[in-house]
């Protein structure tokens, strides 16, 4: 080997040994932003609006005196308009129903009635279906036979986006459901559950 090739070889060598022992620095940005200014401001915006809401409603049912009204854990309110309490059966995971429901603002003007609506069939919990929470919360505190008006505020209805020119953004609702058939769904066998 000639002077050449080893002197090339031993810098080689020792760039690699180099370069390789130096740990890559983190880059830092030069300006740092922070999104939390906005997200706290959303926060405090929509706490205002759920507060104003609540308030709304709360009076709404302290003026109705010919109804009893009942709060659900999830945060909306609740009448029965039929009740029935020899019927026991009610929604579970899984289980196919069908039912009728209206949309209507919160003082109960009708948006969109039954009949433009139509009857749903719904998978409790497994469906892609489009239903408002609130519904869908609602539906399994129901029995089959039962009609019950809903009462929601806007974060259980359609929210901050509303909903195709009909209902505007942060809009509380009313909705009356009737409940007309549940078919509960088969106990997997050990077979399909594998």
């Amino acid at each position: 080997m000639n002077k050449l090739n080893y002197f090339f070889l031993l810098c080689c060598s020792l760039l690699l040994f180099v370069s390789c022992g130096k740990q890559p620095e983190p880059r830092h940005p030069v300006e740092q932003k922070s999104g939390s200014f906005l997200f706290n401001a959303s926060i405090e915006k929509n706490k205002k609006i759920n507060k104003q809401e609540e308030t709304y409603i709360k009076e709404l049912i302290e003026a109705d005196s010919i109804r009893e009204y009942h709060l659900s854990k999830s945060g909306f309110w609740y009448y029965y308009v039929t009740k029935d309490s020899t019927n026991g059966q009610s929604p579970d995971v899984g289980d196919r129903i069908k039912f009728e429901y209206n949309l209507s603002d919160i003082n109960g003007n009708e948006i969109l009635s039954t009949e433009d609506i139509g009857e749903q069939i719904y998978h409790v919990d497994q469906s892609n279906q489009e239903l408002i929470s609130g519904i869908r919360e609602g539906l399994k505190l129901m029995h089959v036979g039962e009609t019950v008006t809903f009462l929601f505020p806007s974060y259980k209805a359609f929210g901050y986006y509303g909903y195709e020119g009909y209902i505007g953004p942060n809009t509380p609702l009313q909705s009356t459901i009737t409940l007309n058939s549940i078919e509960k769904s088969k106990p997997k066998t050990d077979y399909e559950k594998e």
